[in-house]
């Protein structure tokens, strides 16, 4: 699942604002405490429509992050470590057979949703049967072939092998038989009353504030938080004034000055952890537009581009972690999958090399300014939404970067609906974008380079592959990963799409995707960290109803 991107806007005046924050129906914990065990989080989402729908990605359930407190997956797993064993969760051991496109899921006992009734195995194969009977909430375009039950088991086949997908299919949530049956359409059902496993119930909506209260009992020993009070703020401006003055307690938002307008206003216990995950964010070029179809010119460009400034001035220094190995691959989580060839191989800055390279390859000179080999002056628009402040400064970093290489560049701002169907099109020269995340680097490259997401500049309706790059042997070696039947041929594979990252450089990284946050220890303790990282900390994402059964009251 992509990592959920907010729209950053700058703090131009953030002090002026802080009243905003006053508007949330959270309150600042007292110095007396916390007595209410009441745990505030705050997104910076605006006004939400009432809908709980777990399936959609546009309900505020996933929004703001809710519906993990209200549903629960089959297995929970985690993003900062993927390569961690996962950990049984409402399916107590899962088994893959036939090169993963047979799975048997053993499901757990003693597990009642919210409304009383039991949760067994006929609910999670009614749950696959509404993805593999609806597309539009089968968003991870799982292959669902077979659905069988027998006693607690639940097998599952699907058409081709699961391997890449594994993970998509063990986060599954389960939903009631009983109460989905009758609902109609699952794609358009807003769910008024929400019906899960997990430990928490629906107990207030507004725009606003949507709460969440512990149920009487549960098959894991009882929460120490007993209510969570989601605050969806305007924007990033009165999202970071309610973190700064303790009224939201944990949050997922950018803040460019953080030391001076957040950690400073409490050291002691504001706090911020954005680990990187496999999924990388960074420069695209449209490979079908020239001079932008020649491999020289996109690794000359990756040579010149200051990562140290994108990550420090653009991204805060910590928002999108630097991505610097030649793989594009982020580390250190993802550094069991470099090959040989590139371990501890990175990309600094290097104008002459870069220069070298382009003369080599048809490339001249005019003066300071650089002539492709059609005798075309190069220049490059580089386009992205105009309240995408990170964004803005990461381009006008690589601008003055490609100047030093001869290349002439704008940035140009646009609506962010029209910024996306330029992308979704390919209407557009270069820009800043993501790719997809997962736990091994082949969304990653999958987004980059896969064949079967091409689509010719003009036509729209894709998922990845935006800079439409077309390469016959990256596409060989994706599908040789997606259905090895051994580890070594995946090794392979993923060592093939490295070199062609090197050698062809469909597009270029700079930071971590991330699923990072920022909390308070005034009221909790027991928050992921760098020491402890036992689940990413962005409260968007499925493992945070892990964090919160970790959370303790502060003493």
């Amino acid at each position: 699942m992509r990592v959920k991107r907010s729209i950053v806007v700058a703090l131009v005046g953030l002090m002026a604002v802080a009243g905003l924050a006053a508007c949330g129906s959270g309150s600042k914990a007292s110095s007396s405490g916390n007595a209410a065990a009441v745990l505030n989080v705050g997104m910076p989402n605006g006004p939400q429509s009432e809908n709980n729908n777990p399936f959609l990605e546009t309900s505020a359930a996933a929004s703001l992050g809710y519906r993990w407190m209200l549903y629960e997956p089959l297995v929970m797993g985690n993003k900062v470590r993927p390569t961690d064993p996962a950990t049984p969760w409402l399916a107590t051991k899962w088994e893959w057979s036939e090169n993963y496109t047979k799975l048997a899921l053993t499901i757990r006992d003693g597990v009642k949703f919210s409304d009383g009734q039991p949760m067994t195995a006929e609910d999670a194969a009614y749950t696959f049967q509404l993805l593999k009977d609806n597309k539009s909430i089968n968003i991870d375009a799982l292959p669902i072939k077979d659905i069988t039950t027998a006693g607690n088991v639940l097998n599952l086949s699907f058409e081709r092998s699961q391997y890449v997908n594994q993970v998509k299919v063990l986060r599954t949530l389960v939903v009631p038989k009983h109460i989905w049956s009758q609902i109609k359409d699952p794609a358009t059902e807003t769910v008024k009353n929400p019906v899960g496993t997990g430990p928490y119930a629906l107990k207030s909506f507004t725009p606003q504030t949507i709460t969440v209260a512990l149920r009487d009992n549960y098959w894991q020993e009882l929460p120490k938080v007993k209510e969570i009070r989601y605050t969806s703020y305007n924007d990033n401006n009165s999202q970071t004034a309610a973190l700064a003055s303790g009224v939201a307690e944990w949050s997922f938002v950018f803040i460019p000055n953080y030391k001076t307008v957040y950690t400073a206003k409490d050291p002691e216990h504001y706090k911020l952890w954005f680990p990187a995950g496999l999924g990388v964010h960074g420069l695209w070029f449209n490979t079908e537009k020239k001079p932008w179809d020649i491999p020289a010119l996109r690794q000359a460009v990756n040579k010149v581009i200051n990562r140290d400034d994108v990550f420090n001035q653009g991204e805060a220094g910590y928002f999108y972690p630097k991505v610097d190995s030649v793989t594009g691959i982020p580390t250190p989580v993802g550094d069991s999958f470099i090959s040989p060839d590139f371990k501890n191989k990175v990309v600094t800055p290097d104008v002459p090399a870069a220069k070298a390279l382009l003369t080599s390859n048809g490339f001249t000179y005019n003066g300071d300014k650089l002539v492709a080999p059609d005798g075309k002056p190069v220049t490059l628009k580089l386009t992205v939404p105009s309240g995408w402040s990170d964004y803005i400064t990461d381009l006008e970093i690589i601008k003055d970067n490609l100047a030093g290489l001869g290349i002439d560049s704008t940035v140009e701002k646009m609506n962010q609906d029209a910024w996306t169907k330029s992308i979704d099109t390919g209407d557009y020269e270069g820009a800043m974008h993501w790719t997809d995340d997962g736990p091994t680097p082949y969304d990653i490259y999958k987004s980059m380079m896969d064949g079967s997401l091409y689509k010719p500049t003009g036509q729209g309706g894709i998922n990845g592959n935006y800079g439409r790059f077309k390469n016959d042997t990256a596409a060989q070696a994706l599908d040789t990963y997606a259905t090895a039947a051994d580890d070594a041929s995946r090794t392979t594979a993923m060592n093939t799409l490295q070199k062609i990252m090197v050698e062809q450089q469909p597009m270029i990284p700079t930071g971590a995707a991330t699923t990072g946050g920022q909390y308070s220890t005034k009221n909790w303790v027991g928050w992921p960290n760098a020491e402890e990282p036992y689940a990413p900390l962005q409260p968007s994402q499925r493992e945070s109803l892990n964090v919160v059964l970790h959370l303790k009251p502060a003493s």
